[in-house]
């Protein structure tokens, strides 16, 4: 999806919007640097929604950079300072060859997965326990990738199996590998932080110089993982209180009460625009122990 509502940056030319990202290649002759825009978009059942949500990109940009410097891993970043005007929701990067397989690790039985598995008694080609509901926790986390669709389109979630029939055995083992070890090392530290990380996906793309298999994109924020409260998780009476997600599932509801899906969907409350909000600042803060950036 190519929008205009990116804004004009000295230094960099706008290429490619997608529904919350905006994407930027270095104007200098010979730099090959991208920049990554989070924008305060917010989108829901392949929609962007009115109003935007102010702060949000700088929120989860934040939350990116602080688990990129957590995280045990090559990742994406180079030398060189954003644009002052979006410099609080912007990521310089070099440019990897990216694999066109999206890394999902699912700890928990939860959204497409948990409807997979009500079909099939399998996630992406994985067979699972019989008799799990809906939120339990894996016996042990699963690899469950997706093959990246052409922009604008949805991927396709494909088995382990098929991942290597794409990019190749090496490669796909050593995403899977490194996919699952880094969710563990996350997981270790929401937890202690009285989070479950339910699932989340990982995005990776090789060094053109080094051929060093490097983390890319964002990095387990609220677009782009599930993390339930602990406590929440153990002590709640229905699935909804158990499962109460620090991410935007405040808009999912409220659309799914309020808009039938066809046609332009309705602008969003200024409360729930106000409770997404905090529920992603609220996890800045429990994961980093920081105060969120200022909206």
């Amino acid at each position: 999806m190519t929008t205009n509502s990116a804004p004009a940056l000295p230094g960099w030319t706008h290429f490619y919007s997608g529904k919350v990202r905006d994407l930027y290649r270095a104007d200098a002759p010979g730099d090959d640097r991208l920049l990554l825009v989070a924008s305060d978009r917010v989108s829901a059942f392949d929609f962007v929604l009115e109003p935007a949500i102010t702060g949000k990109g700088a929120l989860l940009t934040a939350l990116s950079n602080w688990w990129f410097a957590t995280l045990d891993v090559p990742n994406h970043f180079a030398e060189g300072e954003a644009p002052a005007a979006v410099a609080e929701r912007a990521m310089v990067t070099r440019t990897l060859d990216m694999v066109p397989i999206e890394c999902v690790v699912r700890g928990y039985l939860t959204g497409s997965g948990y409807q997979e598995y009500l079909a099939t008694g399998e996630v992406c080609g994985i067979a699972l326990p019989a008799g799990l509901a809906d939120g339990d926790r894996l016996p042990e986390p699963i690899f469950t990738p997706a093959f990246k669709a052409e922009l604008g389109d949805h991927d396709e979630n494909i088995s382990f199996e098929r991942s290597v029939e794409i990019v190749g055995e090496e490669t796909a083992t050593a995403l899977r590998d490194t996919s699952l070890r880094l969710f563990a090392e996350a997981s270790r530290i929401a937890e202690e932080r009285g989070l479950l990380l339910a699932d989340t996906k990982f995005e990776f793309g090789f060094d053109p110089s080094t051929g060093v298999l490097t983390l890319a994109d964002e990095v387990l924020t609220s677009d782009s993982s599930r993390y339930w409260d602990a406590e929440g998780y153990r002590t709640g009476a229905t699935a909804k209180e158990r499962m109460a997600s620090f991410d935007k599932q405040i808009v999912r509801d409220w659309l799914a009460a309020n808009w039938d899906q066809t046609g332009t969907p309705p602008e969003l409350p200024a409360e729930i625009v106000a409770r997404t909000l905090g529920r992603y600042r609220e996890l800045f803060t429990r994961l980093t122990g920081e105060a969120a950036p200022a909206s």
